[in-house]
């Protein structure tokens, strides 16, 4: 295997994971992937625009769930990055929830904490314009999906004075993470986070085979482990960057549906630190033809909507058609 593999592999896969496309110049409008019903013409899949209230087992409508998520100090809307319907019904809910007059932060994973003080200069210098924020923390050469699937995201904040927290940890320091394991980190750094506290092993399992399939199984054995510690890593610091950022009103997090699990993404993170804070995570889900029951997906979420899928190539068809240039080989 070659030596830089690990740090090549984590460059290109951060953003990927959720699944992100090549990302395009900011403030240049762009077709956005084509979405299926998931179904042919005349039968359309029968749960693509519902939402499922995961806890009570039923179906409830946008103001019902609009409703719900407004009673949370911290609201999680979980995205498949490249899904253009995800980041519309992201922005949808974020209107509702300050169209009142609330001002809750609103985190990105897409920026990185580091990446703050651009946010806060850029801001003050050109308050207006969304594009500006594009251009200071260099979307374009991000790995991110367009920049125009998350700009009213970032027009809305700007209209409505609401804070942009850049939530992620630097890419750097995950690719140290990933090499080094948890002493990439100050001591004080790991307690703060609960990076230290033991992993149930099968939740440790269960990552190590997430980390697996996101790689289409070309990733050594030995890289699983320090993978899922790095994913592990991102969400202890999305949830610290919530807590700290949060304004009387609390905070939203825009994040890749994994992030967003109840059971041990961010919102497990924040209700370990801030015992007792009613946290709200909604995912949007891309419906499958084969699975017309909503308690068939999994479902590690509070409330999930349900939407087409894009349609995508198999990203991992390079690797299957030149094996020879798989990991390790």
């Amino acid at each position: 295997m070659r030596a830089d593999f690990p740090l090549l592999l984590l460059s290109l896969s951060l953003p990927l994971l959720g699944g992100c496309t090549a990302s395009s110049t900011p403030g240049r409008e762009v077709s956005p992937p084509p979405l299926s019903e998931s179904g042919d013409a005349t039968r359309p899949h029968p749960l693509v625009g519902k939402i499922w209230d995961t806890r009570a087992g039923r179906f409830v409508d946008a103001a019902t769930l609009d409703e719900a998520l407004a009673q949370a100090r911290y609201v999680l809307l979980g995205e498949k990055h490249d899904n253009p319907e995800h980041h519309r019904l992201q922005a949808e809910r974020v209107r509702a929830l300050t169209a009142s007059g609330r001002k809750p932060a609103l985190a990105f994973e897409m920026i990185d904490a580091e990446q703050q003080s651009l946010l806060d200069e850029t801001r003050a210098r050109a308050s207006g314009d969304p594009d500006a924020i594009a251009r200071a923390v260099d979307w374009e050469h991000s790995g991110w999906p367009d920049w125009t699937l998350y700009r009213p995201l970032f027009a809305w904040g700007l209209e409505h004075d609401l804070p942009l927290v850049g939530a992620n940890l630097p890419r750097a320091l995950v690719r140290q993470l990933v090499k080094q394991g948890p002493e990439a980190l100050p001591p004080e750094t790991r307690a703060r986070l609960g990076l230290d506290a033991p992993v149930p092993e099968d939740v440790a399992r269960e990552m190590r085979e997430e980390m697996r399939e996101s790689h289409c199984g070309q990733l050594p054995e030995s890289l699983l482990e320090p993978m899922a510690f790095a994913q592990r890593a991102r969400d202890a610091q999305m949830a610290d960057r919530l807590l700290s950022t949060a304004t009387g009103a609390g905070g939203i997090l825009i994040t890749g549906a994994g992030h967003a699990r109840t059971d041990r993404g961010v919102p497990a993170s924040l209700v370990r630190r801030e015992p007792g804070t009613r946290v709200a995570s909604l995912a949007f889900v891309e419906v499958s033809p084969e699975t017309p029951e909503p308690r068939s997906y999994a479902l590690p979420y509070d409330y999930v909507w349900f939407t087409p899928a894009v349609e995508r190539e198999d990203p991992c068809a390079p690797l299957r058609a030149a094996p020879e240039k798989a990991p390790g080989k």
